[in-house]
């Protein structure tokens, strides 16, 4: 009798711990590419937001055309699982953004995103910046603002109209394995971002992009990165620092098993020459491969991406 009462409660206990799954395709979505799905995510991600159990976030296979969509916390559900298994489409027309970023999750705790696509439809915003036209902010594709204990992994993000994945003053960061596509003539498209942002870990992503593979700003420290390939693109790059007089510093950043091949640059820390009292220390680079790297290794402290650099002392 006793071994029967113990088998019921685990089992009790099981069912009890198991994940509530939300399904966004029951919020309404049509997922065809063309039909506005972004309320339909935000009112599934209020769902998971507001559960109290451990959520898993279903996204089937299909294309979600969504327009500039924030998923906010902070949220009563300690583990959100993202699986994405459809694509998410932005919307080309560079006027649809108001805050310079498309996907952006604001102070969220315990996230998984599981694979998927990101197509940021960024060619009409890159002739735009070509052509020196009238342009507006531009998006960063996927934002993170304010968040912690956030995995990413096997992501594609493709064609971002400006940065692809951006941290932001964000903590304890794990990226593996995603791919970043977009072509080498592409302006500001760097892969990813890291800024404000400590205890962040990215292993094995394919970076092909027109800006730098990976960017460092300022305020980052404990940062890992390992077994990167980069190419086309800038490099991997801390900076550019010096853009005010108190600013943080980058510290504690090791770069590992990393492989540049055609890419622009290497290796870069760059600052503009005006007074500033950030700083770079204890950066490990380690076992770096460079084919064809116009630039292997650069630190640039009058660092000018103009012709004219007004803001320079």
């Amino acid at each position: 009798m006793a071994m029967k009462l113990l088998i019921i409660l685990s089992l009790l206990f099981t069912l009890g711990s198991a994940d509530i799954i939300i399904d966004v395709t029951d919020f309404g979505t049509k997922a065809d590419g063309k039909s506005d799905d972004s309320h339909a995510f935000v009112k599934a991600w209020n769902s998971a937001c507001n559960s109290e159990d451990s959520t898993t976030f279903q996204v089937p296979a299909g294309k979600y055309l969504l327009y500039p969509t924030t998923f906010g916390g902070p949220c009563k559900s300690s583990k959100i699982t993202i699986n994405l298994k459809g694509e998410l489409i932005a919307s080309p027309d560079i006027n649809k953004v108001k805050d310079g970023a498309w996907i952006r999750f604001e102070k969220v705790e315990g996230l998984e995103i599981n694979g998927g696509v990101l197509d940021g439809k960024g060619a009409l915003y890159w002739v735009c910046k070509e052509d020196d036209g009238d342009c507006p902010i531009g998006a960063k594709s996927l934002l993170f603002n304010k968040c912690k204990n956030v995995t990413i992994n096997n992501l594609t993000s493709m064609n971002s109209k400006k940065f692809h994945i951006v941290f932001n003053d964000s903590k304890g960061i794990k990226v593996h394995g995603i791919k970043i596509r977009a072509p080498g003539d592409s302006p500001n498209t760097d892969g990813i971002h890291v800024e404000g942002s400590s205890d962040v870990l990215i292993t094995d992503p394919s970076i092909q992009t027109g800006d730098d593979c990976i960017s460092i700003g300022p305020g980052t420290h404990n940062l890992h990165v390992e077994r990167v390939t980069c190419g086309p693109g800038h490099g991997i790059s801390i900076g550019s620092l010096g853009h005010h007089l108190d600013e943080a510093g980058v510290q504690d950043v090791t770069v590992k098993n990393v492989v540049f091949d055609g890419t622009t640059n290497g290796l870069r820390i760059k600052t503009f020459a005006r007074k500033s009292n950030g700083f770079v220390k204890n950066i490990v680079y380690d076992g770096v491969v460079m084919n064809n790297v116009e630039n292997p290794i650069i630190i640039d402290q009058k660092y000018c991406p103009h012709e004219h650099c007004p803001h320079q002392v």
